[in-house]
């Protein structure tokens, strides 16, 4: 059997994968992308800033504003019931000249939306359904062994195969993991009221319990909880989970019923030591896995994916080489150790009952609800690192051609 020559391969088939697979053809690059199809995941995406950005440039911005919900208004509710409670804030979108801060679309919606960008690049996108066996790696470039007995030569192997990453391992890469004292419950619910593109996080002391809109009086949810908790939780009834839910959220959008399967997880975070090697680089969670708080997940690696690209079309000329490791990672280390500090600092402070914790963070959320230029400096950050630092244009609202600011 003949081995494939490509110029990229991307090993993974997830959102971030085959989101790098997407960009990386549109910008030119003889790309491979080797993944068995992925499962179905009935999980949500709030899709924020710069990750929408790179997704209208792939063309994409009909399609996802099509099929998710614009997030005009996101709501901190201190329900610790502690001595020192923080006020409620809101920060709404249109302070900012924004329609949306992002769109929440169903994960399974956006991974049908990736995969028929991927029919339409003809020859510069090939994909392979196969496993990754081995990977051997030289000066100049990368051979690949598949479970299908084929072999794929390559200048480029991006890993976007997940927390544990073959890639990551062939490289030598270590990685850093750490875990939380809880678990995660996502699950999807219908409500009896409408949600006005409200999202709502009730900051409790076992963790985020974070309401994000979907379309039509529908939301996604996540629900960070001890974990012997969230196993009496997930095994509950549909009608009595379904109560459960709707006094936990006081009832803001009136009676609830739980819409599909729900899933439980024990939280964790990891980041890997560095995020590339010879002929190698990392992005996705196989760079660094956060717990479901704070939509930074898949939102930081779509920011990989677009900065491997810029990165990638500076270094043509070597295609994997150290300059180009050298310089992804140089691009990237910045804003994943401040977004990893930020997640495991907040998390942390809710755990906390260490009496001036609770004090700094209800003087932090309090300044936050009560000084304007802090507040939106604060939004203009969250949607994109560094754009609190320079005037932004607006998001353009649900039906535009295309999602650039």
């Amino acid at each position: 059997m003949s081995t494939l020559r490509r110029e990229v391969a991307v090993i993974g088939g997830g959102l971030a994968g085959t989101s790098a697979a997407i960009g990386l053809a549109k910008a030119g690059f003889d790309t491979v992308l080797i993944a068995p199809p992925a499962p179905q995941d009935r999980r949500s995406t709030a899709l924020i800033g710069s990750s929408l950005d790179f997704l209208g440039r792939c063309g994409l911005s009909e399609a996802i504003e099509a099929a998710g919900e614009p997030l005009r208004v996101m709501r901190i509710v201190d329900d610790t019931m502690r001595l020192f409670r923080a006020p409620n804030a809101e920060f709404h979108a249109s302070e900012i000249d924004r329609d949306g801060f992002g769109i929440n679309i169903l994960n399974a919606d956006l991974m049908a939306i990736l995969r028929e960008a991927t029919e339409n690049l003809g020859d510069r996108l090939t994909i392979l359904p196969d496993a990754l066996e081995s990977i051997e790696t030289s000066a100049d470039h990368a051979h690949l062994s598949l479970s299908s007995g084929a072999s794929v030569r390559a200048s480029l192997v991006v890993g976007a195969d997940g927390r544990r990453s073959r890639v990551r391992e062939a490289a030598g890469i270590a990685l850093r993991s750490w875990s939380y004292p809880q678990s995660a419950i996502v699950l999807n619910f219908r409500h009896q009221r409408d949600h006005d593109g409200v999202s709502t996080e009730f900051h409790t002391r076992t963790g985020p319990f974070t309401q994000v809109p979907l379309p039509g009086r529908r939301s996604s949810l996540v629900w960070v909880e001890r974990p012997e908790t969230a196993e009496l939780i997930t095994a509950a009834r549909p009608e009595r989970l379904s109560r459960m839910i709707e006094e936990k959220m006081h009832s803001i959008l009136g009676a609830v019923e739980v819409d599909g399967d729900v899933q439980s997880f024990p939280l964790s975070g990891a980041s890997a030591t560095r995020f590339g090697a010879e002929r190698s680089v990392l992005i996705g969670e196989a760079a660094h896995v956060f717990p479901p708080i704070g939509a930074q997940g898949l939102n930081l690696g779509l920011r990989d994916v677009a900065d491997l690209i810029e990165v990638a079309t500076r270094h043509r000329d070597d295609l994997g080489g150290q300059a180009l490791i050298t310089a992804y990672g140089r691009a990237r280390s910045g804003d994943v150790a401040t977004r990893t500090a930020a997640v495991d600092l907040l998390n942390r402070s809710l755990l906390s009952s260490f009496l001036p914790v609770q004090i700094a963070r209800s003087l932090g959320v309090g300044l936050l609800s009560r000084v304007p230029v802090l507040r939106r400096s604060v939004m203009r950050e969250g949607i994109e690192p560094g754009s609190s630092l320079r005037l932004r244009g607006p998001f353009r609202a649900r039906g535009s051609s295309d999602a650039r600011v």
